[in-house]
């Protein structure tokens, strides 16, 4: 299985489509959708299903029939679009879009390549194979989901609130508690003109 997005590595799947380009649309002319249809069945049914094909030298319709038993229905399996991991830039409102809605990743990641995946209900964010953001998601359109614990306030309070805690412990560590009292200028003033006074009469 190739990976999504990485046409460079399919090589003869994506040689089909230029197989329909060279031998089916050439000097065909169509009403509409329909008539294009139609006249791509024609074409399957006639030509392309009963060639003799260049890498397997038979029919693909013989080589259907014969896988046929060997193959999964469609029903019920996930689609490759819930697998499949598609990469975005971080915007300087540290945001990424998916399907027209908008999610938080880390804001340390401003600038920074990220890849999100759809795993059933959730948005998953990954950046150099780790998990950074699971967000639940948005159904809509233009709408808005930010964590708390995204932006830069979080990294603000995270510092303040290490800080705060290692004052505490050195405070601790010194077994020092400051009380400050609060007392009256006039206190100040009377012991000024205490001491003014004894050195007058030395």
């Amino acid at each position: 299985m190739c990976r999504a997005y990485r046409a460079q590595t399919k090589g003869k799947v994506e040689s089909g489509v230029k197989y329909v380009k060279r031998n089916f649309l050439p000097g065909r002319e169509f009403v509409d959708i329909v008539d294009v249809q139609e006249q791509l069945d024609e074409w399957n049914a006639t030509v392309a299903d009963c060639r003799i094909h260049g890498t397997t030298h038979e029919p693909p319709i013989a080589r259907f029939e014969r896988e046929r038993v060997a193959l999964i229905a469609r029903a019920g399996q996930p689609g490759f679009g819930l697998a499949a991991r598609v990469s975005r830039i971080v915007a300087r409102d540290w945001l990424v879009s998916f399907a027209a809605n908008r999610y938080s990743v880390p804001f340390g990641l401003i600038g920074q390549s990220v890849e999100l995946q759809r795993q059933g209900d959730r948005l998953l964010a990954f950046h150099r194979g780790e998990l950074v953001a699971n967000h639940a998601l948005l159904a809509g359109q233009h709408q808005l989901c930010v964590l708390p614990e995204h932006g830069p306030g979080a990294i603000a309070r995270n510092r303040r609130t290490r800080s705060t805690q290692a004052r505490s412990s050195q405070h601790s560590r010194a077994g020092e508690v400051v009380d400050v009292e609060v007392r009256d200028l006039e206190v100040y003033e009377r012991l000024l003109s205490h001491f003014a006074s004894e050195e007058v009469v030395q």
